[in-house]
């Protein structure tokens, strides 16, 4: 998974304490983590998308080193501390694009600055929830709308909420509009580049935009 964010930095040394620990050897290879998404895509009454409501739930190995970080701040509560995190998390995430591609029919999405967004604690795993709006707003009828969410790096590998192998039925979600299909597209990677990327010890980038090779594709089509 990806290493880009300070807040992954901070909590990367005690990570790789817990994992060594876990796992062999072997298996410390890209990525090193993983983010379940949920993504609902916000439509006006046109029709329009303005946005792609997120929700993010960090792998538990990270969850634990960051609230144990969390709670040893004295003087602070678990829930405040994840309000600056949250903050934090957004702010360098704004340098990335937010992880996020959006494409309607094939034309890449210029995005807007998240504005709403929060962090906490659900289900025993950090969450990050924002909301990223389309500094556009397409028109959803008659077009394909793609996007993709991914670490760059790919010290993180960021993939559609599952169970058995299977998107959840809320991993992907547009309201109000049933006549559009929904599809969970997975990654099919080159062998050579899923290769290298096992190679990548901890503290190794591989080459820029690897992220992209891995990253799982939401599909709306609207006839």
């Amino acid at each position: 998974m990806r290493c880009v964010n300070r807040w992954l930095a901070r909590s990367r040394a005690g990570l790789v304490g817990i994992l060594a620990l876990l796992v062999s050897v072997s298996a410390l290879a890209h990525p090193h983590g993983w983010i379940d998404i949920k993504v609902r895509l916000i439509t006006d009454d046109q029709g329009r998308v303005t946005g792609l409501h997120q929700t993010w739930q960090m792998d538990p190995f990270y969850s634990l080193v960051v609230f144990d970080e969390l709670n040893r701040v004295e003087g602070a509560t678990l829930d405040e501390g994840l309000d600056q995190l949250g903050g934090e998390i957004r702010n360098n995430l704004a340098g990335q694009g937010y992880f996020t591609r959006v494409r309607v029919d094939g034309e890449p999405q210029p995005l807007g600055e998240v504005s709403e967004y929060t962090a906490m604690q659900r289900d025993g795993r950090l969450t990050f929830i924002f909301i990223l709006p389309l500094a556009d707003t397409p028109l959803l009828d008659g077009s394909t709308l793609e996007y993709q969410v991914y670490d760059p790096t790919y010290y993180l590998e960021v993939v559609h909420a599952a169970e058995d192998e299977k998107p959840l039925d809320d991993a992907l979600v547009l309201r109000g509009m049933p006549e559009c299909e929904l599809a969970v597209l997975p990654a099919d990677p080159d062998p050579e580049r899923v290769l290298a990327a096992s190679r990548l010890d901890v503290d190794e980038s591989g080459e820029p935009g690897l992220g992209r090779y891995f990253a799982e594709t939401g599909q709306v089509v609207c006839p």
